[in-house]
């Protein structure tokens, strides 16, 4: 008979890490679990069968357990390569409805996370599919990692971490179902970068913690356009004035286009990445280019957008020559700016600051969406076009609070190795 090990057990020095933590999926016996009253999570198959559906349910054992073992949602997860959300119809609807009830978000929707599976995933990936009864209720793509840990599947390109569930569900009782059943040999489960707009910050607990990721901003479109430049700072305002004289006494002519159509995306695309792949960002090998992935992502994720008439391209042009893009998503009257670029041969005119002031203009009037969200770390720049940020997060959810500890005292040591 196997044994839950005892959350106050701490290995002895010679003990291995993973002979230490395969105890903790040890069944406990009746009398075990009397004393710990812990929350038990049944993982076999449901009627013995080996359909590959995990049960997992919650049974109180003696003593009420402790607030950080929490409620298990009543779900019925299933385990299935991420491809399945390619291949089943009925799986990608899913997705789009449970993205639909929890912000909508057009970077996540299934077309997105397909695109972004296939570019940039490694194959391993999986689809976590949890049911209560007939209806899908939460989905996640997660990732397994080294020594048994998971995290979601999360490209840069996504600004969060690929899950979508029933907004009335918990995350911290999602996460611990998942930990504690369809994963298997699963120490911790993080869930990355999390916007507290969309789900709330959840509690610290003895088996999971939630830790700060970046700042970033977003701008209300509330009043007219005058109102808000007016607000500005005054160096911004000036700075602006000067560079659009000195471009009229050069004889410079510049405009905005704004590119909606699927047919020009290609292109806007492929003129996007001879702006990045000129600057900075080719140094470091991060640059989009027309012919590698990040190119080939942009493409695909804003023709598909088009189609739904929710890709926009902005860019800014001295005379015929395009010296600033952004590749937006729109949706549900939020535009969300995905990347952002400029000349930086010419930087001393501020081509990039020129593209954001008629951009906004552009939106306020239009009166088309409300809001505008960098979802990026929040820069200086971003302070000079708005005051508001929040945080977003990650989340951790352990099978142990002994694995939390662990992973504590590791981070300590990691900080005093790299402070010394």
């Amino acid at each position: 008979m196997t044994r839950l090990a005892h959350p106050g057990w701490v290995p002895s020095a010679g003990e291995s890490l993973a002979k230490t933590i395969t105890t903790a999926f040890e069944r406990p016996s009746p009398l075990e679990r009397q004393r710990l009253g812990a929350c038990f999570v049944d993982t076999s198959p449901a009627g013995g069968s080996s359909g590959g559906e995990l049960h997992v349910r919650r049974t109180e054992f003696g003593s009420k357990a402790s607030p950080a073992e929490g409620t298990l949602p009543a779900i019925a997860w299933t385990k299935l390569a991420a491809s399945a959300l390619k291949q089943t119809l009925e799986l990608s609807t899913a997705w789009d409805r449970l993205n639909a009830r929890r912000g909508d978000l057009p970077f996540l929707s299934s077309d997105a996370m397909i695109a972004a599976l296939e570019i940039f995933g490694e194959g391993n990936e999986k689809l976590l599919v949890g049911k209560r009864g007939p209806r899908v209720v939460a989905m996640f793509l997660l990732v397994p990692l080294p020594n048994f840990l998971w995290s979601t599947f999360q490209p840069s390109q996504i600004p969060l971490g690929a899950w979508v569930a029933d907004p009335a569900l918990d995350l911290a009782d999602l996460a611990r179902s998942l930990v504690r059943g369809p994963l298997g040999l699963c120490l911790s489960l993080s869930i990355t970068q999390i916007d507290p707009g969309l789900c709330s910050r959840s509690e610290d607990t003895t088996d999971s913690q939630s830790c700060d990721y970046i700042e970033t901003g977003w701008i209300e479109l509330t009043g007219t356009f005058e109102d808000y430049w007016n607000e500005r700072g005054k160096n911004l305002r000036q700075n602006l004035r000067k560079q659009r004289s000195k471009l009229a006494a050069q004889g410079v002519s510049v405009h905005m286009r704004v590119l909606t159509d699927g047919s020009e995306i290609a292109a806007a695309v492929e003129r996007y990445g001879a702006l990045e792949s000129a600057g900075w960002k080719a140094g470091q090998g991060t640059a989009i280019h027309c012919d590698n992935a990040q190119g080939h992502f942009y493409r695909r994720l804003l023709e598909s957008a088009a189609t739904r008439g929710e890709a926009v391209v902005f860019e800014y042009l001295f005379d015929d020559r395009v010296v600033a893009s952004n590749l937006c998503l729109q949706r549900r009257g939020i535009l969300t700016i995905l990347k952002t670029t400029y000349d930086e041969s010419i930087k001393a005119f501020s081509p990039a600051f020129l593209l954001s002031q008629e951009q906004l203009a552009y939106l306020f009037q239009g009166k088309i969406v409300s809001r505008v969200e960098y979802y990026g770390r929040m820069m200086d720049w971003h302070t000079k076009w708005t005051e508001n940020k929040r945080t977003l997060h990650h989340f951790t959810m352990y099978r142990l609070p002994l694995l939390k500890q662990i992973a504590a005292l590791r981070r300590r040591q990691v900080r005093r190795l790299t402070t010394d």
